[in-house]
């Protein structure tokens, strides 16, 4: 039976790393392109930390909403509306977007890093405080380093992925490439066989457990 009490208190809880991670991605992305020469995401006011403009109603919310009411033991995850991106306009196209795909996990990574700094404040704060500060803090590491270890398996369009196009020689880059028309779907037959819960969580324990160790929290 549906806890109402308990699903409003983890979606309360939930809902500020997981926007967050999902949003500033993607904005990691647009600044990167921005830097590298491509000025649309900026044009396009998508280098921005307001949630709202990058929001997209089924990746942001439905998605990670149906997962919390009815995963058996799925990860959560989610994505934003894409930054877009044209590599047509950058100085080095094949070189550059390496560090455009990169910039999204390394949002993740500092994400991640911010939560764990924050869970160990919250040993510092008040009873009261502290509880609900922990949980949201551990929610964060976990949901950015799901981020991460996802958007880095070399399936396009998944930033590993670009990176792997970026990396290839040029004619096995074009090859490579032609997977992205079929990325998503491939994605979704993982996630809903249990295949990619297999590949990711082991990367996932030992990134939270790495960020963990670093900041002193076990």
């Amino acid at each position: 039976m549906l806890d109402i009490n308990a699903l409003i208190q983890t979606i309360a809880i939930a809902a500020l790393p997981v926007i967050f991670a999902i949003t500033l991605h993607e904005a990691a992305h647009g600044y990167a392109a921005r830097h590298f020469g491509d000025p649309t995401a900026w044009q396009l006011g998508r280098i921005s930390i307001n949630p709202l403009r990058h929001v997209d109603l089924v990746g942001t919310i439905l998605i990670p909403l149906a997962i919390l009411l009815f995963s058996a033991g799925n990860f959560l995850f989610g994505y934003a509306k894409p930054v877009p991106v044209d590599f047509s306009r950058m100085r080095n196209p094949k070189k550059d977007m390496l560090w455009v795909a990169a910039a999204g996990p390394a949002a993740n990574l500092a994400m991640a890093c911010f939560w764990a700094l924050m869970f160990k404040l919250s040993w510092l704060a008040p009873p009261f405080f502290s509880v609900p500060l922990a949980r949201m803090a551990e929610f964060g590491i976990i949901i950015n380093c799901v981020l991460m270890v996802l958007n880095l398996l070399p399936l396009p369009p998944l930033d590993g992925g670009r990176i792997a196009v970026s990396l290839l020689p040029h004619r096995l880059a074009w090859k490579f490439a032609q997977l992205e028309r079929w990325g998503f779907p491939i994605l979704l037959v993982l996630l809903f066989t249990g295949i990619l819960g297999e590949i990711m969580n082991p990367l996932v324990a030992f990134a939270a457990r790495a960020i963990e160790t670093l900041f002193g929290l076990y």
